[in-house]
């Protein structure tokens, strides 16, 4: 997984625990951060115990204390139609807000990234990009909807789509 010791003994919340909040979960712990995990279904919340992270209720004013970010997973609201409650507490506490792009971009800041967005087609674009990159000798690496998700990935940083 990506290392995430820049977080480390910072209290980061985590909201989503599906693939690639799970992997952000993990990738923060093993950094050292002091993750509170959540996620409004139960069968992520087994999962995320499983995995033995720390669960707090996002929903509640106590699990905010010293939080200066929120990782928040792809699909949960932010702002529109309306903020997720995890999202509004975050503001409420001036939390930064973040997704799990960011903590890639971060851990790995010389890297280049190419990010493929939209409907249709995404999978193939990023499987095209990639087969070309490599064609020409470069390091490439498909992660997110396509490979693994973003904090799994293991190898250098590099060249992500």
């Amino acid at each position: 997984m990506i290392d995430l010791s820049l977080f480390a003994g910072k209290p980061v919340a985590v909201m989503g625990l599906g693939r690639s909040g799970l992997a952000a979960a993990r990738a923060l712990a093993a950094g050292g951060a002091k993750v509170r995990a959540w996620d409004d279904g139960e069968a992520e919340r087994a999962t995320a115990r499983q995995a033995g992270l720390p669960l707090a209720d996002l929903s509640q004013a106590e699990a905010w204390e010293r939080v200066g970010t929120l990782v928040l997973s792809p699909g949960i609201p932010h702002t529109h139609p309306t903020p997720h409650v995890a999202a509004r507490r975050a503001r409420e506490v001036g939390a930064e807000i973040i997704g799990d792009i960011e903590l890639l971009v971060r851990a790995c800041p010389a890297a280049r990234y190419v990010a493929i967005t939209g409907t249709n087609g995404k999978s193939t674009t990023v499987s095209l990009i990639r087969y070309l990159l490599e064609g020409q000798g470069h390091s490439a690496a498909a992660v997110g909807n396509i490979g693994q998700a973003l904090s799994d990935y293991t190898d250098s940083c590099h060249t992500f789509l």
